[in-house]
This record gives structure tokens, sequence and C-alpha cells, in this order.
């Protein structure tokens, strides 16, 4: 059964769909079957991975909107070895006023991804910049939350406003939502500001951010522009080696082995 992780903040910026792209493809390098689901109008994961969000006949939008489309319908095979795509479109952005006399709206995504999860080992959501119905719909069907966090002060403050949400949900949707982690990103070591942002966020939120730090590369910004994950684009860069420690952690930390391929050999 899939682990289904939701990354989000409503503060742009932050490295969201970047992390949800390249955390996704690290995965699916270390051999578990990976969905991605985006989540975000903008369908920034969707053109990441190569694919023109203007040549898409269906989405994640019609998944939502019709009970009828089965979503293993919409999801694009093939993008990388064993990852796969359920694109965005920008019709998504309509999607949350003519969800509101839909029973349970709420709950789309949820009913979306259930059948879907036997199919996959992980299930990453990349959410919109805002805390709107699309974005409670993927923290109401997520396991877990996942947090990208910009190295800098104004990101402290959105913090704090996202995770007061998250315990809202907690509370009246999804009692099981917990964290996957606050993953600190766009890390300059040379900045005395950023490792002052690093110092306050563990202080305050100790065991649940991630040990590994996203640090600011030039080959991360450069390979969406290419349709690829940092990995595929460049290997050898220190931003593919980030995502790849950050994959191995979210397995150790669901106390997964480190690829499949170990599993398999351990059998």
């Amino acid at each position: 059964m899939a682990k289904v992780i939701a990354i989000a903040n409503q503060k742009g910026g932050v490295g969201k769909t970047t992390t949800a792209v390249n955390l996704s493809a690290s995965l699916a390098a270390l051999e578990y079957k990976t969905l991605l689901i985006d989540a975000d109008p903008q369908a920034n994961a969707t053109s990441g991975l190569g694919l023109d969000p203007n040549t898409i006949d269906r989405s994640v939008y019609e998944c939502i909107i019709n009970e009828d489309i089965n979503a293993k319908d919409i999801i694009v095979e093939g993008i990388f070895p064993n990852l796969y795509l359920m694109p965005s479109h920008i019709d998504l952005v309509g999607a949350e006023i003519e969800m509101l006399e839909i029973p349970n709206r709420e709950m789309r995504m949820k009913q979306v991804i259930e059948p879907l999860r036997k199919e996959y080992d992980f299930i990453i959501i990349d959410c919109s910049p805002s805390l709107g119905l699309i974005t409670l719909n993927a923290l109401s069907a997520a396991d877990s939350v996942l947090i990208p966090v910009q190295c800098e002060f104004f990101a402290l403050e959105g913090l704090g406003k996202l995770i007061n949400t998250i315990k809202i949900v907690q509370q009246r949707l999804n009692p099981k939502l917990a964290y996957e982690g606050i993953l600190l990103t766009m890390y300059d070591g040379r900045l005395r500001l950023c490792n002052q942002v690093v110092e306050e966020v563990r202080q305050h939120f100790k065991h649940i951010v991630f040990d590994t730090l996203i640090a600011r590369n030039i080959r991360i910004s450069e390979a969406p522009s290419y349709g690829l994950p940092v990995l595929a684009f460049d290997a050898k860069s220190a931003g593919s080696r980030n995502y790849i420690s950050l994959a191995k952690e979210v397995l150790h930390n669901n106390k997964l082995p480190q690829s499949k391929i170990s599993m398999i050999s351990q059998n």
C-alpha cells in the first residue's frame, strides 16, 4: 500500500514543486514505484517532467470533478523508470468553485487516490501555494505532509500559519495526518541568515526537521527548463545528491530499505 505524502506550503517560491518532482524521481531511482500527482493549477510539476500542460486532454481536474472518470486513465506512464504522473491543467483553477456544491467536497481527492494505493509504493502530491479547497483535499487524502521551508526570515512567518491549518485538518478531516518532516531548502552555508534560520527551525520543531538540507544549486534551477528532474539532468550535481539523501531519509523514517533492490536481496 502506497504512502501518500502531500508537499505543502502556502508561501510560494520555497521549492515546493522542485521538491515534489525531485523527491519523486529520487524514490523512483531507488526502485520504489512512485506516482506524482500535480495538484497545482500552475502545472509546474507537469512541465517539469517534460509534458506540455496545454496538450493534455484530461488531468487531475477531471478526476476531482467527475466521479465517472477513472484515475488510471489520467496517469501518464513511462515518464522515467518507476515514475508516473497524474498531470495538472489551468482548468484546476475553477475546480474550487465547481466543488462547492459537491457533497464531501474536501474528500474528493481521497476518493480518487484510495483505489491507486495498491498500485504504488509512494504517492506524492504537489499542492498549490495556497490553503484553498484543493490543498485541503490533498491534506485530507495524505498520510503525512512534507513542508519545504526556504532558509529566509519571512518563510518562518508562513510556517506558523501552515502548522495551524494542519492542526485544523487533523481535528476535522484527517486525524491520521502526520508530519513527514520540515525540509529546509535554498540553503547557503556562507550566509549567516541561512544558518540562523536552520538553527531556529531545528530548535522549535526538533525531531520533525529533516537532517538533509537542500542547498542552492544552479543545476536544480536549470533542470525544469529541460523537462527533467535534476537527477536525470545532472546526476553528479550537488542538487542530485541532496535529493537522493532526502529520499533515503524518507525511506529510513518509514523503516524501508534504501532501495527495493536491497529489500529483494534480503528476502
